[in-house]
């Protein structure tokens, strides 16, 4: 009984420490702030399940790759289903406030975001694999079950889309300052 104890305060421990993280790349992903929690919950609850055998590896990137899979999984379901009413304007005030005055950057992050809006499902995950989970385009291919290629191709159109977005700085999108 006290190992199931000690699995349970880790796993706790886990999700105290990442799970803001985890629910800002599914915001990003996804653009929608209840949808996020969803994805982020499952891959969660996948995640205890197999906690003993991921527990030593890299937990984080385990749990990371779940979220993407679910909110893939979530995006070929969609035709089928409802479609959530949430925008990605929707801002996480609470990952925002270890930045400092909330009222900042706030016209800039709804910028982005209406950018973001502008691009495919592939383009946008790996812009937000890329440059808000910081992965190469190796592992953003891994994470995405998609070729190397495939991602460099994205990458390109993608950042030629937010360049064309006159209210992004030029350090949004890889230019010049």
């Amino acid at each position: 009984m006290r190992q199931s104890a000690g699995r349970d305060e880790d796993f706790t421990a886990f999700v105290v420490a990442r799970s803001g993280r985890l629910v800002h790349l599914a915001r990003m992903l996804c653009g929608d702030a209840t949808l996020a929690e969803d994805l982020v919950q499952t891959a969660l609850e996948k995640a205890y399940l197999r906690w003993d055998r991921i527990e030593m590896g890299d937990p984080f990137g385990y749990v990371r790759q779940a979220v993407v899979n679910q909110h893939l999984s979530w995006l070929r379901r969609r035709l089928w289903r409802e479609r959530p009413s949430g925008t990605s304007a929707e801002l996480d005030a609470d990952f925002h406030r270890s930045v400092g005055d909330p009222a900042d950057g706030i016209e800039r992050r709804l910028v982005l975001n209406a950018a973001l809006d502008t691009l495919t499902r592939r383009e946008r995950a790996v812009i937000v694999l890329r440059y808000v989970e910081d992965l190469t385009e190796a592992q953003t291919a891994s994470v995405l079950g998609v070729a190397v290629g495939t991602i460099k191709s994205a990458h390109s159109r993608a950042l030629q889309k937010l360049r064309a977005v006159p209210e992004l700085s030029a350090s949004y999108v890889g230019g010049k300052a």
